[in-house]
């Protein structure tokens, strides 16, 4: 039986969620995977339901950013709204994903969403907070937007190639004006941006708790990037693998 990956609709605006949620679920059939929507109107009851019936979460990007108050600090000019919805269901995703040992794979908001629901907290702006001059907000018409430099001893460098101990640079695409800034608990830095230190990637330190989260995008460059397939078959993989291994 293929591992279920449970994937929340990406955002409450249905055209946006329309757009981009089959990039999600073509990924994770293609890395052998069977994709679970997870509806952001359902009732908790009814999501958990659905989780009881998934191995593995996948937390997708998002239009919107996580509202600044859940990690104690003002809202910036240049933040964008929040999607209650989407942070709702995200919170019962990553909940029954660290009760019951579940790997989790996030993208770009997904990253953020996992990291503030760790105790983390977020640069908001990453242009007019770190004057950083690499447009991390390239959007989808850029294909390879920067470099990633791959922490040597991640898990993240064993997944993407080179092996764990390996340097490796990648380059990337890149949609978000966010960024992780405080690490969250039992979260360490697995990637970061050369030219300006932002934070790439993400991935989990407790022992039997499986979760990698990139800033960008593997689902869209998936057919021509050897390193985006990479991301989703490990995810299936953990997923797949019997409990207690």
């Amino acid at each position: 039986m293929r591992p279920r990956i449970a994937i929340p609709v990406p955002h409450s605006n249905a055209e946006y969620a329309q757009r981009v949620l089959p990039d999600y679920k073509r990924a994770v059939e293609a890395a052998g995977g069977e994709p679970v929507v997870i509806p952001l109107d359902a009732t908790p009851e009814e999501t958990a339901n659905l989780l009881k019936r998934c191995q593995g979460v996948l937390l997708p990007g998002s239009k919107a950013d996580v509202d600044p108050q859940k990690y104690g600090a003002a809202k910036h000019t240049k933040t964008e709204a929040a999607d209650p919805l989407r942070d709702a269901v995200d919170e019962l995703l990553i909940q029954d994903a660290y009760n019951m040992r579940k790997p989790i794979l996030g993208i770009c908001y997904g990253l953020q969403s996992l990291n503030v629901w760790r105790t983390g907290t977020l640069v908001q702006d990453i242009a007019s907070e770190l004057k950083s001059a690499v447009n991390h907000a390239a959007g989808r018409k850029v294909p390879r937007a920067h470099n990633v430099r791959i922490e040597p001893d991640s898990q993240l460098a064993g997944i993407v190639g080179g092996g764990t101990g390996a340097e490796r640079t990648l380059a990337v695409n890149s949609s978000h004006h966010q960024a992780a800034d405080v690490m969250g608990d039992g979260l360490r830095v697995a990637a970061r941006c050369p030219e300006d230190g932002v934070i790439e990637a993400l991935e989990s330190t407790l022992p039997g708790q499986w979760a990698v989260a990139v800033q960008w995008h593997p689902e869209r460059s998936y057919d021509d990037d050897a390193a985006s397939r990479a991301l989703f078959r490990a995810l299936v993989e953990v997923a797949g693998e019997p409990k207690g291994q």
